[in-house]
Formats: structure tokens, C-alpha cells, sequence
């Protein structure tokens, strides 16, 4: 099933902005190679699509070496080549610091950390040997500028790593003509937050409202279709690190 479009590889791509990436980039005709933990969820998310023959399913842990391996060895067997590599999978668990968990720690580092590290290395390859490619990583506006209001040391540790690492491999690879960029979403409506929760988290933003994933993914495509965009964090959270308010 080799084809001349464009490949875009999605971790998370299951539910959420993850889903809506994939939609999004299979209505502008791209192949799109999705991952997520189980294939019941990704094949439940392929029906939602109207199962797509360009929608390629691999499940596994995204956290593991073997798994970032074989999302791409697939991809590149079913479509020739990978052209933008989403590092959207992650989780977010907010509380104050001291009742974190080991627990909590295992699952922050796993899937927000080994999930960037392991797949990001198999894209450098791949595109460093190209000479072109799209890294875009999806981290969190919390990680620039913490909230008292929304205790999360966890998130703020590894999703503002993920922003200087943004920066660092971008610089790393601009001479292969490999951009990476990252979003750094604030609130926004997924199945993370619970209706219960809207109240308050409309009141953590300066536009008041909750942002929905077209805003994400509306910025994500910005920076796919840059060709002189690198080593940027695009905020897209109401305004909420514009300063204190």
C-alpha cells in the first residue's frame, strides 16, 4: 500500500487531540500511521473515521524501544516513508507535590518522557537520512509557567524538559533539514477533564473559556506546513503564560 502522500506518524492517536490530529491529516490526504496502547481502541477510533485504508494501526507501549521500532519499520512498509513524526501520547496528573506516588512518577516518566525519547530517535534517523521531516512534540503551557492554582510538579518537570528538548534537537538536526517544534496546549476539552471540572478550569483562563482540540490541531498544522519554523514551544492556552493576571 506504498504511496506518493505525505506520512504522518501519531502516538495517542486513539482519543483526543491524538483522534483529532488523525482526522484532520487524513482529510488533507495523508497516510497516517496510529498508536495507541490496544488495538481495540485504535480500531475503535478507525470506525469513528470510516476505516480508512490509509489508516495504519499499531499498538503497543509507547514507552517501550521495541514499539517506537515497530511504529515506524510499519509505517515505512506500508507507505515508503515518514514525513512528521506527533509525539502527542502523555499523561497529566495534578496534585501537591508531596502525595505524589511512585506510582505517578513511573507513569509521568513512561509515557511523557520514554514515549518522546524512544520514537523521536527512530525519527531522527529516518529524517536526518531523508533530509526532511517534521518532529512536533506536544508538551504543555504549564511547563513554561507554572499555576498555584493547578499544583502539577510532575507535568511541569517533564513537560518543560520536553520544551528545552524541543529546542536542543531542533538545533541538532537543522542541518539535516529536520524542524521540530513543539505545542504547548493549556486546558483543553478531552476526555482527561470531567465535566465537574469545567467551572473551574474556564476560571484558569484569561479568554474563559476552555480551549477545544481544532485550536491544537490548528497549530500543529501551522508548524507541518512551516518550512522555516524550528525550535519554537506555540502556546495554545487563552493566554494563560502571557504573564499574571
Amino acid at each position: 500500500m506504498k504511496s506518493d502522500n505525505k506520512t504522518v506518524v501519531i502516538t495517542g492517536a486513539s482519543s483526543g487531540i491524538g483522534f483529532a490530529l488523525a482526522q484532520a491529516y487524513l482529510q488533507r490526504g495523508y497516510n497516517v500511521a496510529g498508536n495507541a496502547r490496544t488495538l481495540e481502541r485504535l480500531q475503535a477510533a478507525a470506525e469513528k473515521l470510516g476505516k480508512p485504508e490509509n489508516f495504519l494501526l499499531v499498538e503497543g507501549d509507547i514507552a517501550k524501544a521495541e514499539t517506537a521500532k515497530k511504529l515506524f519499520e510499519r509505517a515505512i512498509a506500508a507507505f515508503g516513508k515518514v514525513d512528521i513524526l506527533i509525539n502527542n501520547a502523555g499523561v497529566f496528573i495534578a496534585k501537591p507535590f508531596t502525595t505524589y506516588t511512585e506510582e505517578d512518577l513511573d507513569s509521568l516518566m513512561d509515557t511523557n518522557l520514554r514515549g518522546f525519547f524512544f520514537i523521536s530517535q527512530q525519527a531522527a534517523a529516518h529524517m536526518t537520512a531523508n533530509r526532511q521531516g517534521h518532529i512536533v512534540n506536544i508538551t504543555a503551557s504549564l511547563g513554561s509557567q507554572p499555576n498555584v492554582n493547578v499544583p502539577a510538579l510532575l507535568p511541569v518537570l517533564v513537560k518543560g524538559g520536553l520544551n528545552q528538548a524541543t529546542k536542543a534537537l531542533a538545533l541538532e538536526l537543522a542541518s539535516s533539514n529536520v524542524k521540530v517544534n513543539a505545542v504547548a496546549p493549556g486546558i483543553i476539552d478531552t476526555p482527561l477533564h470531567t465535566p465537574e471540572m469545567h467551572d473551574f478550569l474556564k476560571a484558569q483562563q484569561p479568554l474563559g473559556r476552555i480551549g477545544e482540540t481544532k485550536d491544537v490541531v490548528d497549530a500543529v498544522l501551522y508548524l507541518t506546513d512551516s518550512s522555516f519554523t524550528t525550535g519554537a514551544i506555540l502556546t495554545v492556552d487563552g493566554g494563560a503564560t502571557s504573564g499574571k493576571w
